[in-house]
């Protein structure tokens, strides 16, 4: 593995896969400020590797991807270093989300708090079969914030309401019901279920998948005329580089 910081390590493979493990974050991967910088950090180095076409976030360990933040910090903050604290967490989630290539979160065991967060600001979600989910902030004395602001978007308001006011956790198949995973992995299959989902994101257009994603995003925060009309002009820069004529021949060829 190769380690960008000391909370921030990569595995990459030939086909532009990357695997960006959240290290030495204790057991449970837990989000303390230099875990969040570290992998921030190096998150934003590889957005700029235009080679990079999936990455899937991990957590060292199979107990979780990320298991929420560390309540021992945030039990010492007060209002100035509480919010210094929830802007670096957004920061990364927004590193997370803006990343240019399609990114898997990969979620064995617990998933809650800021990791769900993080969770939710991936474009896809594979859960292990006993994974566990929730967002137990108010129970502890907080609101569920920053990209908690997408849950809605993800799963309804009702359902939203449900996790953050309620703090109650949801199995693998609650969540798969509710639209809050993409796919739940039978018992040992997780990361068959996540080679599954990068093969068929590599057999899509690098440049078309960047650029969905990049819509995506707009799409989440546009009017639907705004959207409809901003299509347009990337539908237009797509055929910039040669990826649309050649991925199209090559279909053409296929069905002679």
């Amino acid at each position: 593995m190769e380690m960008l910081n000391n909370h921030c390590g990569v595995t990459r493979d030939a086909r532009g896969v990357v695997n960006v493990a959240i290290c030495n974050a204790g057991s449970l991967n837990i989000l303390g400020s230099p875990v969040i910088d570290g992998v921030r950090e190096g998150l934003q180095k590889l957005a700029t590797e235009r080679s990079i076409r999936v990455v899937v976030l991990r957590g060292q360990s199979e107990k979780s991807m990320i298991g929420g933040a560390d309540i021992k910090e945030m039990a010492k903050l007060d209002r100035k270093s509480a919010e210094a604290f929830i802007r670096r967490l957004r920061d990364l989630c927004e590193a997370v989300r803006q990343f240019p290539a399609p990114m898997i979160a990969r979620l064995p065991g617990w998933c809650l708090g800021g990791g769900l967060e993080v969770a939710a600001a991936c474009d896809f979600r594979i859960a292990a079969h006993d994974a566990h989910f929730g967002m137990p902030e108010v129970r502890v004395g907080i609101p569920s914030v920053i990209h908690a602001a997408l849950l809605p978007r993800l799963i309804g308001w009702a359902r939203a309401r449900w996790l953050v006011m309620t703090a109650e956790n949801i199995d693998a198949p609650t969540a798969l019901a509710w639209g809050l995973v993409d796919k739940v992995a039978p018992a040992g299959g997780l990361d068959a279920e996540i080679e599954h989902l990068v093969k068929a994101l590599l057999e899509c257009g690098p440049e078309a998948l960047r650029s969905q994603k990049a819509l995506l995003r707009q799409w989440e925060e546009l009017s639907l005329t705004e959207s409809v009309n901003l299509s347009v002009k990337v539908f237009g820069e797509s055929f910039l580089t040669d990826e649309p004529t050649r991925l199209m021949q090559a279909f053409v060829n296929r069905k002679r």
